[in-house]
């Protein structure tokens, strides 16, 4: 067995068990197994001070691109859903306007799923942001199917909800501005 090999099968344990800090537990083994591929990709690996430091680099930002990768998907379902209802005809168009928009409204509705009761939160996230079927998501929680569909029905309504208390308190903003402009006038 070469020294690399040696290296990760004596951390292999600490990596899973920080690997599972980041991404779900479904994912946590095609991480570890990425990472000691990508360390086995090293040209020269002897030229490295730290292994095993270099390891949980690697684990690291294999996990964190995992979680990126998700959250692109759940926007691009997110902004699916919408059905291209926020954008008006193509001359009024503006991209970096869309895009902060977008990326606010991505973090309100982070914000939302975050406010969820765990469980419901950890179901939402694995159904919407990972794709898993609600069989999948029982089997992996422990929990029933039908535990699984109240749980995504729950996180649907308290997002929508928490997401339209937002868009009534911008309005009322707008509302607000727009008459203190009139006022000045």
């Amino acid at each position: 067995m070469d020294e690399v090999t040696q290296i990760f099968q004596s951390i292999r344990l600490s990596i899973s068990r920080t690997v599972s800090k980041i991404v779900p537990i479904g994912d946590v083994e095609d991480v570890v197994q990425e990472t000691y591929v990508r360390m086995l990709l090293v040209d020269e690996p002897s030229k490295i001070e730290n292994p095993k430091s270099y390891l949980f680099k690697i684990a690291r930002n294999l996990a964190l691109d995992s979680v990126k990768s998700a959250a692109s998907r759940l926007t691009e379902s997110w902004d699916d859903s919408m059905d291209g209802d926020a954008v008006g005809p193509s001359h009024d168009y503006d991209e970096t306007f869309e895009r902060a928009a977008s990326s606010e409204e991505f973090g309100h509705f982070c914000e939302a799923v975050r406010q969820l009761p765990k469980q419901a939160r950890r179901v939402f996230v694995l159904k919407k942001v990972y794709g898993y079927s609600q069989r999948e998501i029982a089997r992996e929680l422990g929990i029933a199917e039908s535990t699984v569909e109240k749980h995504i029905s729950l996180a649907v309504r308290k997002c929508s909800i928490y997401m339209r208390k937002l868009d009534a308190v911008d309005s009322g903003r707008y509302q607000l501005e727009k008459l203190g402009r009139s006022n000045s006038e």
